[in-house]
This record gives structure tokens, sequence and C-alpha cells, in this order.
């Protein structure tokens, strides 16, 4: 099997050769006639009339197929005999100047991309990995790059399903049971995204109001496709919007606010290398700050700018030994009333 992998800068620059070259490649590897230079000429010339290109000389055309002998086309051009006319073709029939066969290299990385989204496979909807593997002879290797995924996950199955809704543009009637509610709901809506977060998959969809909605795959029980509904794409850039929060879920009522807090020393290094979030930036001239917060030695002061949602609030919940929200109060107040909500559940387990 071999794939297209010509390069723009190995191809001719004159753009009346590339449209030669393909008209040429396409007579050179047909079985069913046989062409001579004169044939090769006037059904050339043909093609290039109808396209609306100037036609060339027999002569262009002799050097045209020089040329496809060369690098980086390396053609094997047999010439030959039949009824009297001396013939040209490409000496193997499934060789094409457009295709180029897949390096040892080239078929490690391919092997390694099935292998990434070897997630999807035994799913009904993703039963063409395994076939595209056997048609590009990649064979089976050790797996090199490892992603985080969760086996267990309840309703993987649905991945296929919803891929090749969102991958059609079909409207869906979900039935789902909340986290807070286990009893059935049905809602219909416009499906636009598989995304990832904390190892658990959702779909981003949107309902007839408009509304951006995630739905954890765990918690879909059905999916059932609408083909007499009109499908809806979204008016806005689904990737610009996730740049403003963490996680998947999109508040609807709110805006991206500055978020300011300070970490110790300890745990600075893992948030320094591995950031919150996109906008997360160091102050490094704290004075000011340090002026204002005396009773928070060393560490760091660390500024965000996103919106405040469910996946930020557990985030910083699960760095609480080491983190204090300075600003917006809102937040700051949401943190504190949590933790003396706990102090108190704890502290009633002693009595």
């Amino acid at each position: 099997m071999q794939v297209l992998l010509i390069k723009k800068q190995d191809m001719p620059t004159n753009k009346n050769a590339i449209v030669r070259y393909k008209y040429l490649d396409k007579m050179l590897s047909d079985r069913y006639h046989y062409y001579d230079i004169h044939d090769l000429t006037d059904k050339c010339n043909e093609w290039l009339e109808f396209d609306g290109f100037q036609c060339v000389s027999q002569r262009c055309i002799e050097k045209d197929i020089n040329e496809l002998s060369f690098s980086p086309f390396s053609a094997d051009i047999e010439r030959y005999r039949y009824n009297g006319k001396r013939c040209i073709r490409y000496k193997d029939p499934t060789f094409s100047i457009f295709n180029k066969k897949l390096s040892e290299d080239e078929k490690n990385l391919l092997a390694e991309v099935l292998n990434t989204i070897g997630q999807f496979e035994g799913l009904d909807n993703f039963d063409w990995i395994d076939k595209l593997k056997q048609r590009l002879n990649i064979e089976e290797h050790k797996k090199i790059i490892s992603f985080s995924n969760n086996p267990y996950l309840r309703n993987s199955n649905l991945l296929g399903v919803l891929f090749s809704v969102i991958s059609n543009k079909l409207v869906v009637n979900l039935t789902y049971h909340s986290f807070k509610n286990e009893q059935e709901r049905n809602i219909v809506v416009y499906p636009y995204l598989l995304k990832q977060w904390n190892n658990r998959w959702y779909l981003i969809a949107s309902a007839e109001d408009g509304f951006i909605l995630n739905f954890a795959l765990d918690r879909i029980d059905k999916v059932e496709p609408l083909l007499d509904r009109k499908y809806k794409d979204i008016d806005c850039d689904l990737e610009e919007r996730f740049e403003d929060i963490i996680g998947v879920t999109i508040p609807a009522d709110k805006k991206v606010e500055e978020i300011l807090f300070w970490i110790s020393d300890k745990s600075f290094p893992y948030i320094d290398t591995k950031p919150l979030h996109a906008s997360q930036v160091v102050i490094n001239n704290d004075n000011e700050l340090r002026s204002k917060y005396p009773q928070l030695h060393n560490g760091k002061f660390i500024k965000l700018n996103c919106m405040i949602n469910y996946e930020l609030f557990q985030l910083f919940m699960s760095h609480l030994e080491d983190i204090i929200i300075l600003t917006p109060t809102h937040l700051q107040d949401k943190i504190h009333n949590t933790i003396k909500t706990k102090n108190e559940e704890y502290f009633s387990l002693r009595k």
C-alpha cells in the first residue's frame, strides 16, 4: 500500500508542467491502452485544451517523460513494441509519481498514531483501524508512547457511536442521568466534540436554545440519531471558548476573571512546570503584595485569567494545603465555606 507523500518543494514550479505530469502519470500507468509518443501528445493536449491550458509540442512531452525518470519522481519507464507502435508506460503498473512507499520511520510513526487511538479498537464504528493497518502492511510493535487512559470507563463503547454522529452532523436525542440524579432524562442536542478531561470522556454539544453543554459518557444511557432533524453548526469557535476555562464546563453566565493566589515554595515547582491554565503568570515584582499580605511568608504570587467553573474550583481544592486564594473574594468565600463545612463534619465525628 502506498500513500501520497510528495512535498510541494519537490514538485515543478511550472503549473502547466504539473498538470501535464498528472495527465502523463494517468496514461503511463494505464494497462488498457497502448500509447506511443504521438498518442501521449494528442491525448495530453486534448485534456489541456479542455481544462483551459495551452497545448504543447511532442518535444515538450518527450522532455516531460524524461523528467519523470529523474529525482524526485524516479519513474521506471519502459518502451516496448505493440502492433508496430513504440509504446511507453511505467514498468510497474501500480507506480504513480504522486505516490511514494512508506519508509520504516513513517511506518513506525503511523503505527504509533494508530496505537495512540487504540482505545477505540474493537468498537463497531472503529473496525476500520484494523483494516487500515492491514492495508498499509503495518506490523504490531511494542508501544512507544503511552497516554493516560481508563480502560474501565463505563460506556466507552459510545465513543465510536458519537464519533460517527458528529462526523455526519446528525442531531441526536440523548437519554442520560446526571451525577446528582439517577432519574433518566431526554434532551435533543447538536453534537460537536468529544473531549477528554481527567481520565473521563465528555460529549460537548449545544441544546436547542444554543447553550453549550457537556455530558460525561458514563452518564449517557442511549444515543438516538434524529435523521429527520436539521443539524445546526456552532456559531462560534469552540476551541477558543475552551481557552477560557479549565476542564469541560463552559458557564453560560460568567465572564473571564482575574484570579490571584499564593502558593508555597514546596508546590511552586509543580505548578510552575505544569501550569493550571495557559494564562498563568508568576508575579516576580511582588513587593506590594508582600506588604499587603505579610502573613504569607516566602512562596510565590500567581495570576490567572479564566472563567471560574466547577473544574477550577476542584483543582484549587486539590492543592488546598499549599494554595491560598486572594481574589476574587467570591471564590475565596466559596473555598472558605467549603473548608468550614468540612471541618464541622470532621469535628462532629469526634464528639
